[in-house]
């Protein structure tokens, strides 16, 4: 049997006895000891990790099994194992934080099926490699989920249709609905924090960096985040080390859940120079307006104006209409049929209270009895999707290229009056009406390659090629060289552009 060794550094952590795949010697056998370190491998002279799962900030992760239970349960070991060189200070808040995780598992696993369970919190002392000294490890082990994290599912293949990033979002948005109603938040949702079981149940992970919501520290400032987050998913709020609340939550799932509907990740749907999310333009499919309005809201940068809780943002989502559902925020392409859509949600909200145990105890009838808030109008796509940044500087280089193209032609038509304000004039004007209609998006992809071929070689193979003459050999590789050279500086301007923008609207 392969037994992993958790000290930190072991050069060979790996450890093979021929004598522990005996399951009667396993149960029995005392103590095993790294060949390579001596450190215990028996953790608690119970648990027997046997592979490393993962790494993060804060701790390590490994597979191992119980061998106090009949069928040698799976279980996860996590370890505090802080990366960097961290301040006595920084050290005492990730310590917090682990230990915080033991008792939020405590407190929600055991009472949530979509929690995993705390099996065991514990410290070990340990002789340390320096002599005379000795280590202490931390330890937690909670409850296996056996399946693979929505991170990995996005990877293998691909995109998420509609009903199905709908059923990660109402999945998730109960287990938050009991999480927030039990005074925590979880702080870090994302991809690789949700999982998805063998039978397809889906289970939040990773409870490390959750908050109280009441325990606003006073040493802080008045401030209740200590700045652990995830780039991407986060909202300004947290990435500021502000307050923290359920809408914060809300925001990070929402950015999942448009993650999963593109196949795209955060930086690449977030348009830092509108600063917005610019992910419907990057949708492979047609998703329905009030899906779409509902993650608008959920995205606002201000905490305010998103839902304020998960039931509120389930309430807005199970009023979900045919009509509504019918209405695709982008219109499917000629000849393409419009994918079927997902049904209101039927099941009841989750109990909410201490003592609740499953999401489905209330009676279906409930959210129809009950006045449910009205939920606010989807905010409407826009009439122009705004462009990304590759789409700038793609729309630049072409607006360039056609106008190194459009000048020779020009030097050719007009002739001794070349290079005064006819000149200028027309090439404005021509350049003018290309960008004008790349902006109402009349010409765009693949349009602006056909475009630019069809102009380089009518210039190439014409009489038109004679105007390069006044400046250089009117061959075919001068003309492509000038056109590309003009294409490159059209997207350094662009570039310079978008910077000085960018400047200016952070201080005015």
């Amino acid at each position: 049997m392969e037994v992993y060794c958790t000290r930190f550094g072991c050069p060979r952590p790996q450890n093979h006895f021929t004598d522990l795949d005996d399951s009667a010697t396993l149960r029995t056998v005392q103590q095993k000891f790294c060949t390579t370190c001596g450190m215990p491998l028996l953790l608690l002279g119970r648990y027997v990790p046997q592979k490393l799962l993962g790494k993060g900030g804060f701790g390590a992760a490994f597979l191992a099994r119980d061998r106090y239970t009949p069928a040698m349960r799976q279980c996860v070991v996590k370890q505090f194992q802080p990366s960097g060189d961290l301040s006595s200070n920084q050290l005492q808040v990730a310590q917090t934080l682990f230990q915080r995780e033991g008792e939020v598992l405590e407190q929600l696993g055991s009472n949530h099926p979509q929690i995993p369970d705390l099996l065991a919190f514990f410290e070990l002392e340990v002789p340390s490699l320096i002599p005379g000294k000795t280590d202490r490890f931390f330890y937690l082990v909670q409850e296996f989920i056996d399946g693979k994290d929505l991170e990995q599912e996005l990877e293998q293949r691909g995109a998420f249709s509609e009903s199905e990033v709908l059923e990660v979002l109402e999945a998730v948005l109960k287990v938050l609905d009991y999480v927030h109603a039990n005074g925590s938040i979880h702080r870090d949702i994302k991809l690789s924090n949700i999982m998805r079981r063998r039978d397809g149940r889906l289970f939040l992970l990773d409870f490390g960096a959750v908050k109280q919501a009441t325990a606003v520290a006073a040493s802080s400032g008045g401030k209740a985040s200590t700045g652990i987050y995830s780039m991407g998913f986060a909202p300004p709020e947290q990435m500021r080390g502000d307050q923290v609340y359920p809408a914060t939550d809300l925001y990070a799932l929402a950015v999942t859940c448009i993650t999963l509907l593109t196949g795209k990740q955060p930086n690449e749907l977030y348009d830092a120079y509108s600063n917005s999310w610019n992910w419907r333009s990057q949708l492979p499919a047609p998703v329905s307006d009030r899906l779409a309005g509902v993650l608008d809201k959920m995205l606002l940068p201000t905490p305010s104006h998103r839902f304020q809780s998960a039931q509120e943002t389930l309430d807005a989502l199970q009023v979900m209409s045919p009509a509504a559902t019918a209405r695709p925020v982008r219109p499917t392409q000629p000849g393409q049929s419009s994918p079927s859509t997902n049904p209101p949600v039927t099941s009841a909200p989750p109990s909410t209270g201490p003592g609740a145990t499953s999401l489905q105890s209330a009676p279906a009838a409930q959210p129809v009895a009950q006045p449910a808030p009205q939920p606010p109008a989807p905010v409407p796509a826009p009439a122009t999707a705004p462009f990304s940044l590759m789409e700038f500087l793609g729309g630049a280089l072409f607006t360039g290229f056609e106008g190194g193209l459009v000048a020779i032609a020009l030097l050719s038509l007009l002739g001794t009056v070349a290079i005064g304000p006819v000149f200028w004039i027309a090439l404005l004007g021509l350049l003018a009406g290309l960008i004008f209609a790349q902006s109402r998006r009349w010409i765009e992809r693949n349009d602006l390659l056909i475009i630019a071929g069809i102009t380089l070689l009518l210039v190439a193979f014409s009489p038109l090629r004679r105007g390069l003459a006044l400046i250089a050999e009117p061959s075919l590789l001068n003309i492509l060289m000038l056109a590309i050279f003009a294409g490159l500086l059209a997207v350094a301007v662009g570039i310079i552009f978008r910077l000085v923008y960018l400047v200016l609207s952070r201080v005015l």
